[in-house]
Order: C-alpha cells, then sequence, then structure tokens
C-alpha cells in the first residue's frame, strides 16, 4: 500500500472516529431533538427558509441525478461514505423507506456518497448493501453546503426546494415518515405546524 493511500485511510479512520464521538459531545442535539419529535427551539414555521444547494450528480448507472427534477415532493437526501461504519445501518431503514414510496412517487430518496474513490469503491459497497433508492457520485464540499458536520446525515428537503431539516447520525422509518409527513398529500409548498 502506497504512503499517500495509507495517509487517506488514517485520515478516513479519524474522521470516522471523530464523527461517531460528535452525538456524545453533544453536538448535533438539535437535529437529535428535531429525529426524535421533539420540538426544537425554533418552530419549524419560523425557521428562516435556506435554499438547498442545487446538484446535478452522475449516478451509478450513468444517469444525472438532478435535486431540481424533484422538485414539488420532499427529498430525503443521504449523505454517507463507504469508511463511515454507521453509514451501514442507514441503508436498510432507507431501504424500507424507499419501497413505501416508490410505487406513489410522492418522496424522492437519494443517496449522495462522498468517497473520493467514486464508483469504483460506491459501486461493489452499494451492491453488497442492496441499497435500493438512488445513489450519486457527489463529494464532501457539497455535503458541507448543505451544513452537513458528520456522516450519516440525512437532509430533508421541502418540496418548494427550501431545507427543511438536517439529521444527524441513524434515523428509522417511523422517523422518516413523521417528517415528510406534512409535505404529502396535502399540498406542495404546505409549511409544517408549528
Amino acid at each position: 500500500m502506497s504512503r499517500a493511500r495509507f495517509e487517506l485511510r488514517a485520515r478516513r479512520l479519524a474522521l470516522a472516529i471523530g464523527m461517531a464521538l460528535l452525538p456524545a459531545l453533544g453536538c448535533g442535539a438539535q437535529q437529535r431533538d428535531e429525529a426524535r419529535g421533539e420540538q426544537p427551539e425554533v418552530a419549524a414555521a419560523e425557521k428562516p427558509a435556506k435554499p438547498a444547494p442545487s446538484f446535478a450528480l452522475p449516478g451509478l448507472d450513468g444517469s444525472t441525478i438532478a435535486l431540481a427534477d424533484q422538485r414539488g415532493k420532499p427529498v430525503v437526501i443521504d449523505f454517507w461514505a463507504t469508511w463511515c461504519v454507521p453509514c451501514l445501518y442507514q441503508v436498510p431503514e432507507l431501504n424500507e423507506f424507499w419501497k413505501k414510496h416508490r410505487e406513489r412517487g410522492d418522496v424522492a430518496v437519494i443517496g449522495v456518497a462522498v468517497d473520493v474513490e467514486g464508483a469504483s469503491v460506491v459501486g461493489p459497497w452499494i451492491e453488497e448493501q442492496g441499497v435500493e433508492y438512488a445513489i450519486a457520485l457527489g463529494d464532501e464540499r457539497l455535503a458541507r453546503e448543505f451544513g452537513v458536520m458528520g456522516f450519516p446525515t440525512l437532509a430533508i428537503v421541502r418540496p418548494d426546494g427550501n431545507i427543511d431539516s438536517l439529521h444527524v447520525g441513524l434515523i428509522e422509518v417511523e422517523e422518516l415518515e413523521k417528517l415528510v409527513a406534512p409535505y404529502l398529500d396535502r399540498g406542495a409548498s404546505r409549511q409544517p405546524a408549528p
């Protein structure tokens, strides 16, 4: 193994350990409260609208996955990496959530891989884990533009293209359903109740 590759893996391991410690240190408390359905300090309707950064990323199948193509429905974006151990555990939850919404087409689920090696490592990982939702090849720069501080992080984008919330760590299907419920079947631009 080359020294550069060894150093890259060592940096990733250090980053993964640091991200695993964030919840214990209290970082991301508001996101965890929202994921548990607790009322954050600022009511959802009072949050200033922040447009989600636009992206058009290559998919593993050669297609282009663009956030703008999902306008009019809520979008769940999972920022993850193959070297992120907790990211493994988010896959079954997102697969189950996606299966519930796939035929109705009322919610989009996009996994954004931030691996620098790209398709060569992401493709085999996706196959091994049985990922069923769309996977885009992104980078950490895009994750930072969304406000991501660790992996996995889910960004919930409202049908109007604004970021609803960010959730660091694992989220179960029931919580995802609660997060997107205010935007389903009742008008694409409706705000969640405070």
